[in-house]
C-alpha cells in the first residue's frame, strides 16, 4: 500500500512538472500555432511516457491553453477577441467585489503573501520574462484570497489560467511596463490599508483597461478564433 502511495505521488508530481513545462512554453509562443501538437517528438523531449503527457494535456484543455481536433491532435489555442471579452468580463464581475471584501478582512500574514507576489510580478514584467502571466495571477488572486468566498477564488484563478498568454500579449514590447506597476502598486497599497472602496474601484478600472486595450490588440493583429 506504500509503494501505491509512493508510485501515486511521484505520477502527480510527474504530471505537474509536464503541465508547468508547457505551459510556459504555450506562453512563450514555443510551439507553431498553425501545427498540430507533436506528442511523440514532445514525450521524447521531455523523456516521459505519453501517459503522463495526455494527462498534461486534458489539464491544458481544461485550462483554456490548447484544444483537441478530431482526428487532427492538439492544437496551442488561438487567442479571440471573444475568448478576452468573456475572461475579463467575468473578472469584472467578480475580482473587484471580492477584492473589497478581502482589504476588509486582512491579517498581516496575508498583506506579506500579496507584497512577495508583487515584488516577483514586478521582476518579471521589468526582465519582459513570460512568467509575468503566472506571477500576475499569484497577485491578483493574493489580493482577493482573504474574500473568504472559496468557489469565487477558484473560479478568479481559473480565469487567470486562460488569461495568463494576454497578458504577456498585451504588456510585451509595447511600454506598458511602467503603467502596470503603478496600477499594481497603487491597487496593492489601497489594499492593505484595509480602504476597502478604493481597493474595488482600482481593481474594476486597471481590468477595464486591459480589457479594452486587449481588444484594440487583437483587432489590429486581426487574431480571430478559427470556425
Amino acid at each position: 500500500m506504500l509503494y501505491d502511495v509512493m508510485a501515486a505521488t511521484a505520477k502527480t508530481v510527474l504530471s505537474d512538472q509536464i503541465i508547468d513545462t508547457l505551459r510556459t512554453r504555450i506562453i512563450a509562443g514555443g510551439f507553431d500555432p498553425h501545427a498540430p501538437i507533436r506528442q511523440d517528438a514532445l514525450a521524447a523531449e521531455l523523456g516521459v511516457s505519453k501517459i503522463p503527457l495526455r494527462e498534461a494535456f486534458a489539464k491544458l484543455e481544461q485550462d483554456g491553453l490548447i484544444v483537441s481536433h478530431a482526428n487532427r491532435g492538439y492544437f496551442v489555442s488561438p487567442l479571440s477577441i471573444e475568448e478576452a471579452l468573456d475572461v475579463f468580463d467575468l473578472r469584472l464581475k467578480l475580482e473587484p467585489s471580492a477584492t473589497s471584501e478581502a482589504s476588509a478582512r486582512l491579517n498581516e500574514q496575508q498583506i506579506e503573501t500579496a507584497r512577495r507576489s508583487l515584488a516577483a510580478l514586478n521582476e518579471a514584467i521589468a526582465a519582459s520574462d513570460p512568467s509575468m502571466g503566472e506571477h500576475n495571477r499569484e497577485f491578483h488572486v493574493a489580493v482577493a484570497r482573504p474574500c473568504g468566498r472559496p468557489v469565487t477564488i477558484q473560479i478568479i484563478e481559473r480565469l487567470h489560467f486562460i488569461a495568463e498568454r494576454y497578458i504577456v500579449k498585451h504588456l510585451e514590447g509595447k511600454g506598458l511596463d511602467a503603467r502596470a506597476v503603478a496600477e499594481h502598486t497603487d491597487l496593492f497599497e489601497a489594499w492593505a490599508a484595509g480602504q476597502s472602496e478604493r481597493a474595488e474601484t482600482l481593481a474594476a478600472r486597471h481590468i477595464l483597461g486591459i480589457r479594452y486595450d486587449l481588444v484594440r490588440e487583437l483587432r489590429a493583429a486581426e487574431v480571430f478564433q478559427p470556425d
